[in-house]
């Protein structure tokens, strides 16, 4: 039976019934609540939960139990998970898996409390030093933030590799009705970790990481995009959304569809990797491609047209519709779509 949950008391229990045996995090609104949760949960299933004391430490104690077998986590969002990239960079170096939830808030700096997806391009290359990507899942309910997270450690331990929730303050704050899959605990060994043994702990030495990291990120590539098509058969204009966005323009794509209009929706559940197979998939003839996003000058709009440009629809012109730290409404995005058709609105790319 589904019962109403708070989102970001939806990922600290699916996160437990995924099998998190350690936590360290710090409080920043939007996500305090992920914590505040775990901190009375985890003792209640004899695990453990610590407060750290910067969102720095935080990330080093995960790193250092999970090099000891662990299934561990932490959480923040933008300025915190800012602070916590030298860790993620680290964690990526070494080969050691790790879930991160990051609800993201408006705002270079501090920013503010409202909701928004401004730390799109920090996430998805890496926003750390070097060569590396996370897997980053952008669920657009709480069920499916449930879902993802149930999975996302079964993911990291697959590809020794960071996985992100990327939620936003929106999705974090309301409640929907959600279902809970049952407890699951991996038994196994993992192989790798320091167990007090002499074991070798899958070191990658420096003259083979640019080919072992060039290897891992194809491989991720290729395997774990994740996309929902909709109406996008015959679609002439294809609107591309995720997260909360994409909810309102699902409800744009069905008004226009009532008004004869072709148009489809791409939404990425993983924003890395980018679905780039869903737009392969896209077979018609494309007059435009519009982005609508929770950004101030456009952010998930670049993937957009790279991939357009790698799947043989470079010549279809790219739009963007930039909400800032507002969730567009459906009569928004259709009035942007009429824009466009009345010449009024110039492409981005």
């Amino acid at each position: 039976m589904k019962k109403m949950w708070k989102g970001n008391h939806a990922i600290a229990e699916a996160a437990l019934r995924a099998g998190c045996q350690f936590y360290a995090g710090y409080p920043i609104t939007p996500q305090t609540e992920v914590g505040e949760y775990l901190s009375s949960r985890m003792p209640e299933l004899g695990r453990t939960f610590l407060q750290a004391e910067n969102e720095m430490s935080a990330v080093y104690m995960i790193f250092g139990s999970y090099a000891c077998g662990m299934r561990s986590m932490t959480s923040s969002s933008g300025p915190g998970f800012s602070l916590k990239q030298e860790g993620i960079a680290y964690m990526c170096a070494n080969n050691y898996p790790a879930v991160f939830a990051n609800v993201q808030r408006w705002g270079p700096g501090l920013g503010t409390l409202d909701s928004a997806q401004t730390d799109y391009l920090r996430d998805t290359r890496g926003g750390g030093n070097g060569d590396y990507r996370v897997i980053v899942y952008a669920p657009n309910s709480i069920q499916e933030t449930v879902d993802l997270m149930y999975n996302a450690f079964d993911v990291a331990e697959k590809y020794r590799n960071p996985v992100e929730i990327m939620s936003e303050a929106a999705l974090g704050q309301m409640m929907e009705p959600v279902a809970f899959p049952e407890f699951k605990e991996r038994t196994e060994d993992l192989g790798w970790t320091f167990d007090g043994t002499n074991r070798p702990h899958g070191r990658i030495e420096n003259p083979e990481k640019p080919g072992f990291v060039r290897n891992k990120i194809k491989t991720m590539e290729e395997n774990e995009q994740q996309w929902e098509s909709y109406m996008v058969e015959d679609a002439e204009y294809i609107f591309v959304a995720f997260g909360l966005p994409s909810r309102t323009t699902r409800n744009a794509v069905e008004q226009l569809r009532a008004k004869g209009e072709k148009v489809g929706l791409i939404r990425p559940i993983t924003v890395w990797p980018f679905p780039a197979k869903a737009f392969a998939e896209a077979k018609g003839d494309i007059k435009g491609l519009i982005s609508v996003e929770s950004t101030d000058a456009g952010q998930l709009i670049e993937d957009v047209a790279l991939t357009a440009k790698k799947t043989g629809h470079g010549n279809a012109p790219v739009y963007g519709l930039f909400s800032g730290q507002n969730i567009p409404k459906t009569k928004e995005i259709i009035e942007y779509f009429e824009g466009i058709k009345a010449g009024q609105m110039k492409e981005v790319f």
